[in-house]
Formats: C-alpha cells, sequence, structure tokens
C-alpha cells in the first residue's frame, strides 16, 4: 500500500516553465547568430558587441539550443540600421530640455524547422536623457537598456512566439 501510494504521489508532478518559450526540442537544437554590423548614419562602435553578446546570452540562458556562428536551426541575422539621438522637449529659455536615443534593429529570422515562421522585421527602443548631460556620460548605459529591450522583442518574437 504505501509504494502504490508513493508510485502514484511521483506519478503526478506537474512541470512549469518561466521562460515562455514554445520550443519543439525534438525537431529544433540550435541557433546560429549572425554579427550584426551598424548601418547606421551614427556609429558608435561598441554597440556591435554589446548587441550580440546580449543576443547571444539571451539564448543560451532562456533555452536549451546550442548557439552556433552558422548552419543553425534557427537563424538570426541582420543590422543595426538606426542609432540617432533627437530633441525631445524644449525648455521655457527656448533650449533643448529632453534628448531621446533610439536604436532600430532589422532582423531576419529563419526557422529551417517550420518556414511559415520566418520573417524580416525592424526593433526598435528609445531611450531619453536631460539635454544638461553629455552623451558621452550616458551612452554606454542607455544603449545597454535598449538592446536589452531589443533583445526580449526579438526573443518573443522568435521563440517565446507571443
Amino acid at each position: 500500500m504505501i509504494l502504490l501510494s508513493v508510485a502514484v504521489l511521483t506519478a503526478c508532478t506537474v512541470s512549469y516553465k518561466f521562460t515562455g518559450t514554445s520550443i519543439d526540442y525534438t525537431k529544433t537544437k540550435s541557433i546560429s547568430l549572425d554579427k550584426f554590423p551598424i548601418r547606421a548614419n551614427y556609429v558608435w562602435s561598441p554597440m556591435e558587441s554589446m548587441f550580440y553578446n546580449s543576443l547571444s546570452d539571451e539564448f543560451s540562458q532562456k533555452t536549451k539550443l546550442k548557439v552556433l556562428k552558422r548552419g543553425g536551426d534557427l537563424q538570426l541575422a541582420g543590422e543595426i540600421v538606426e542609432y540617432s539621438q533627437t530633441n525631445k522637449s524644449i525648455s521655457s529659455d527656448g533650449y533643448s530640455a529632453q534628448v531621446q536615443l533610439k536604436i532600430t534593429v532589422n532582423v531576419r529570422f529563419t526557422n529551417n524547422t517550420k518556414h511559415d515562421e520566418d520573417f524580416e522585421k525592424r526593433f526598435s527602443a528609445t531611450a531619453e536623457y536631460p539635454a544638461t548631460q553629455q552623451l558621452i556620460n550616458v551612452q554606454e548605459q542607455l544603449v545597454q537598456e535598449m538592446i536589452d529591450d531589443i533583445v526580449d522583442q526579438i526573443f518573443n518574437a522568435t521563440v517565446a512566439n507571443w
């Protein structure tokens, strides 16, 4: 009787996934990530490696996919097409009060196990900083925040199917 109870209790386990992925790991085992070169008019060179590292970390930490340089079941390629800053608001003295940074990334996604999920799409993020600060003092932090936002958008569009 005790053995039967233990067997029933161990057979009735519940499993939850909190990453929100919808990957069939029997068919999809790897993802290849290309470098995303900067094709924007304004270039801040560390952004390319920051973006690639964040994208690679996202997929390796939140999925069981093996991250490859090429030949993956899933493939991500693209380029950073916009990195710009614009005046967001004007103060009472007529000068800029807020500056908005924007990053846009063009992404080509190929699912070699299910081609109806392939797409080419642009993802953007913005961040603002006071015009009293110089961009060089806030750039790294703001760019990383925008990259994290874009990487989340890409992750959700590719393997989370939100």
